[in-house]
């Protein structure tokens, strides 16, 4: 709340043709500024703070279209959006954070595991709030990056985030990986263990269990 302040109008526009969605979106920060008009999806005109003139997006072949006084009108909201800004941070400086520490991380894998064979590790992180959380992966106790990807979150139904990252392997008996997630509610770490070896003992003795039934 102290760094961004953010508006958005949208007025739902009528014509002959159906319906239209026009939209204007201004926020600043206390280093940064926005003003931008959108109309059904499209970016229109934005105020560009730093050349000081409002700026169309429009292509050459399209109907003109201005927004007279449209800049002035961006310089004032910026001046109200920091007076507010400064004014939500004083009242809000001791004002309890509303966050919330993932509620689950799992690690699995994509398909059934054969020792020699790529495939995936998911590591997937639920219940947080505010997004992100930050993944990071271990082979063996050693950092790896490679063929590791994190998705964007997503909110779920009831208010918190979702993120999944995923990490390309091949499983050897022996390798122990680990996904360990940061987040800005949790006091330290939280860290899930993946072992083939532990995968591998597990599944003999079901196979083995299988084996004396069947008899």
């Amino acid at each position: 709340m102290k760094e961004l302040l953010l508006f958005l109008s949208c007025v739902l526009c009528v014509s002959a043709d159906g319906l239209h969605g026009d939209v204007h979106i201004n926020g600043c920060s206390d280093f940064d500024a926005e003003d931008m008009y959108g109309l059904d999806g499209e970016e229109v005109a934005y105020a560009d703070f730093n050349n000081h003139t409002e700026v169309y997006m429009l292509p050459p072949f399209a109907d003109p279209m201005a927004y007279p006084g449209a800049y002035k009108q961006a310089v004032t909201e910026l001046k109200v959006c920091r007076h507010n800004l400064k004014a939500l941070g004083a009242v809000m400086k001791d004002y309890p954070s509303n966050n919330h520490a993932p509620s689950a991380v799992m690690i699995y894998t994509r398909d059934e595991v054969e020792f020699g064979e790529e495939n995936t590790l998911i590591c997937h992180v639920t219940g947080f709030y505010p997004a992100p959380v930050n993944v990071s992966w271990t082979k063996n106790g050693q950092k790896v990056t490679e063929g590791s990807s994190t998705n964007v979150p997503y909110p779920n139904k009831d208010g918190p985030f979702t993120q999944i990252s995923r990490l390309q392997f091949t499983a050897q008996l022996g390798d122990i990986y680990s996904c360990t997630v940061r987040h800005l509610a949790l006091t330290e770490p939280l860290t899930k263990i993946y072992s083939k070896k532990t995968l591998f003992k597990q599944k003999t003795e079901f196979n083995t269990l299988n084996h004396m039934n069947s008899k």
